[in-house]
């Protein structure tokens, strides 16, 4: 299965930066002994892996070479390749130029890489459909793409709309080998209009194709700005120390992680 990751984007919102913003260093990890800094985008790769990824397909800019180094050719058990997104024109742009690596057999799933949720294996619980949402619960879904939910059958989702009617939003989404094809065939023939991801579901549902909402999200952190930088950090740090408590109580009911809701502004 292929794991893609759209990082294609200017990151204008938390500029200036020296590097790419999927790059910026957020919380640590444990490495060989040593904890070491965490580029953002490391934690999104290592939830598509849990989530059965085997192959991952950067879409990156021509000035994101900066990625490809830091990267290089595999992250942990998933193989890595990289494809170039002239211009920064959507989600659905990015999304499919990674048919240039994907197969006619293939699933993929997909996931911003600027962000950061919880659970880390959320994404296991996606069904074989040939379209599902890893959903969230948020207090502002007005920021976000919201998704309308007729028991776990998706009717519509409300892109970035005031007053939206649904608290949960998408945060990752999985595709079939068939449900790949037939949305990209669709994108084509709305001559790639669609810039959101979600405007080009509402036509596929409009037209007979069916999605999945399932809401196994907990906490769900957008870090493209300084507000959810700042709560991306303080959501770590209560999950590590969750942890900590837990292994030095060596009890299964120890403290739950922190479930933050509120992101920030998409």
């Amino acid at each position: 299965m292929w794991g893609i990751v759209p990082a294609a984007g200017r990151g204008s919102r938390i500029q200036p930066l020296a590097f790419s913003k999927e790059l910026l260093p957020v919380g640590s990890r444990h490495d060989d002994g040593t904890d070491r800094p965490c580029a953002v985008s490391e934690y999104l790769l290592e939830r598509l892996i849990l989530g059965g990824a085997d192959k991952i397909c950067f879409v990156i800019s021509p000035g994101k070479s900066d990625i490809l180094e830091y990267f290089g050719d595999h992250y942990a058990s998933a193989e890595l390749a990289y494809v170039v997104q002239p211009d920064a024109t959507g989600l659905c742009d990015a999304v499919f130029r990674a048919s240039t690596v994907v197969g006619q057999h293939e699933d993929v799933m997909v996931g911003l890489p600027d962000t950061v949720w919880f659970p880390k294996a959320a994404l296991q619980s996606l069904p074989d459909a040939d379209l599902s949402f890893l959903l969230f619960p948020v207090e502002h879904p007005e920021f976000f793409d919201a998704v309308v939910l007729d028991g776990d059958q998706v009717t519509e989702i409300q892109v970035k709309q005031p007053n939206a009617s649904s608290d949960w939003i998408w945060g990752a989404f999985k595709m079939s080998a068939r449900g790949f094809r037939e949305l990209q065939s669709l994108w084509n023939a709305r001559e790639r209009r669609d810039e959101y991801f979600g405007t080009l579901v509402n036509a596929y549902l409009a037209a007979g194709g069916r999605g999945v909402g399932v809401k196994a999200g907990e906490s769900y952190v957008d870090v493209g700005t300084i507000d959810g930088y700042r709560t991306a950090m303080a959501l770590l740090a209560e999950t590590a120390e969750g942890r900590s408590r837990l292994r030095a109580r060596a009890s299964s009911d120890g403290a739950r992680p922190l479930t933050t809701n509120n992101g920030a502004i998409a």
